[in-house]
């Protein structure tokens, strides 16, 4: 294309969540401004592009398909309402940038400023700076924060079961409180623990009947109780970013208390008054008649005089049916899990460039969410001011008592609804990506540290693997939890990945394959929303 022909255009608008975006105008209202700028200046715009994504990182679908019809030769011009709407990424600024000075791209116009590939390139430079900087310092702002709300005692999020954030910052409460209706629950459920030593599964099913439950009231899951019980909040330590902290919250145990408790958890400590332990008993139904599954040992003499020793899980055969299931050696049994496993178990490569790109989500929502608080408690704040205001109309006598009570109803149930927005967002602002941490590192190691680990270890793995555990014709059906059956799903075109040992190119090329294709991007959604849905 000649530079003397006319300058073809790509109409891009964009509009993230994030706050800085507050006084941006609207995609559509971008895209109205422009559209009427290039009216007024004879411009030609062959197609418009919009996005609502971040442009804090690279990797924008819609940005990336511009760019390659772009150098394609579809168009040699951007119409775009600031140039912050392009980038606010070195990676991607820098590739305008340089498209602009090889005259690729001939023209950029934003609402009130041209660039063209004649330009000093040290404004345009400036700009996409300025633009990255900000990114720079609100994540540095955050950590900051985050890290002295640590050192000053307090955790900076949502504290685990058993304790409340004072949302509300009342006077006569701590930042964190111990929650009235499941501080109780958990304390005895702790001493339960360490005085009779019993399995994490036994502690679940005490917990399950007395109705111990998550925020919103939702029931925990076996994996998310095992954690509570690992977590040295309870015995007022702050463990953040690989460091632990003294907290300023009240303990529920003491630190040699939580000490002897992951001894039991780790099987150094045995149940007492208990000869044998087994890993699974408990945990498996019979697929016959239903009843449990329960382990015996069993040692055959040879006329040689050795002795051989072997474990066989069989049904207790305490079911309303007679039952005719055959017992199962516990190398068998343990052979299935272990099938189950490998068909989740991840290398360790791909972990690292899944979270990368979670990590990206997890800053945006963040950000996001932050916003939605704050408008939120202006509307709060604001329900507050005339709370006020109506009771001091009432005291002057301006209103009657049937007017002061209806009005004060309607306000106050606007404040509810305020207060349960506020609560909502704050929830879905915890770490969801943590859980997802967590269920990578467990994807990527699980099958080995079942294979060497502790009894205790063998157990709390099939916990997190799956539940509904049910023995059949020597077979175990497993259930498998709805995080790790994102990964069977994927265990196919994870194996046409070819993954490399050494991490060379791994992640740039994973990232242009999402850039590129569907299928990871839309799995990567998926992870997300099981994540956060928690």
């Amino acid at each position: 294309m000649s530079n003397s022909s006319p300058v073809r255009y790509f109409l891009y608008a964009r509009k993230s969540s994030e706050s800085e975006d507050k006084q941006v105008a609207s995609v559509a209202s971008q895209v109205e401004e422009l559209t009427a700028l290039a009216k007024q200046s004879g411009y030609n715009i062959v197609k418009t592009f919009t996005e609502e994504k971040s442009a804090k990182s690279p990797g924008r679908p819609v940005f990336t398909k511009m760019i390659s019809e772009i150098q394609a030769g579809k168009a040699d011009g951007i119409l775009c309402w600031k140039l912050d709407r392009l980038a606010r990424n070195p990676v991607d600024g820098g590739a305008i940038n340089w498209m602009l000075q090889r005259s690729v791209i001939r023209h950029i116009r934003a609402f009130s400023r041209d660039y063209f590939p004649t330009d000093n390139v040290l404004m345009m430079n400036l700009e996409f700076g300025m633009a990255n900087q900000f990114i720079i310092d609100l994540s540095a702002n955050t950590k900051r924060g985050q890290r002295s709300k640590v050192k000053d005692g307090w955790l900076p999020h949502k504290p685990p079961v058993g304790y409340l954030n004072n949302k509300h910052a009342l006077p006569d409460l701590p930042p964190i409180y111990p929650d009235p209706y499941s501080f109780p629950v958990m304390k005895k459920l702790w001493g339960t623990l360490l005085e009779t030593r019993c399995t994490i599964e036994e502690l679940f099913a005490q917990a399950k009947d007395a109705g111990l439950k998550r925020d919103k009231n939702f029931n925990i899951t076996r994996a998310n109780f095992y954690r509570l019980f690992r977590n040295p909040f309870y015995c007022g330590e702050i463990f953040w970013d690989g460091k632990t902290y003294p907290g300023k919250h009240q303990p529920m145990i003491s630190r040699r208390e939580f000490a002897l408790a992951q001894e039991i958890m780790n099987g150094r400590l045995s149940r007492k008054g208990q000869v044998h332990e087994f890993a699974f008993t408990g945990m498996i139904r019979c697929g016959e008649c239903g009843a449990a599954i329960t382990a015996e040992e069993r040692t055959k003499h040879q006329k040689n005089g050795n002795s051989h020793h072997y474990v066989y899980y069989r049904c207790t055969r305490k079911g309303k049916t007679p039952c005719h299931q055959p017992p199962v050696p516990l190398r068998e049994l343990e052979g299935q899990i272990a099938e189950v496993l490998g068909q989740i178990t991840i290398p360790p490569l791909f972990r690292e460039w899944a979270i990368k790109q979670l990590k990206a989500e997890q800053a945006q929502e963040t950000e996001s969410r932050e916003d939605a608080t704050r408008a939120y408690r202006l509307g709060l704040d604001a329900c507050a001011r005339k709370l006020d205001a109506l009771l001091n109309m009432r005291l002057s006598d301006e209103i009657g008592q049937g007017e002061y009570t209806a009005k004060k109803d309607e306000l106050l149930a606007e404040k509810r609804k305020y207060e349960e927005l506020v609560a909502d967002t704050q929830s879905r602002m915890e770490t969801w990506l943590q859980r997802a941490e967590e269920a990578f590192d467990f994807a990527v190691t699980a099958r080995e540290r079942f294979k060497t680990g502790t009894l205790e270890d063998k157990r709390q793995i099939l916990t997190c693997l799956g539940s509904n555990l049910v023995l059949k014709d020597r077979r175990l059906e497993i259930l498998v939890d709805k995080r790790f059956a994102l990964f069977q799903e994927v265990q196919p075109q994870m194996e046409n990945l070819q993954i490399p040992v050494e991490p060379v190119g791994f992640i740039g090329k994973m990232e242009a394959l999402t850039a590129q294709t569907k299928f990871w991007g839309r799995w990567l959604d998926q992870v997300r929303t099981c994540y956060v849905g928690g």
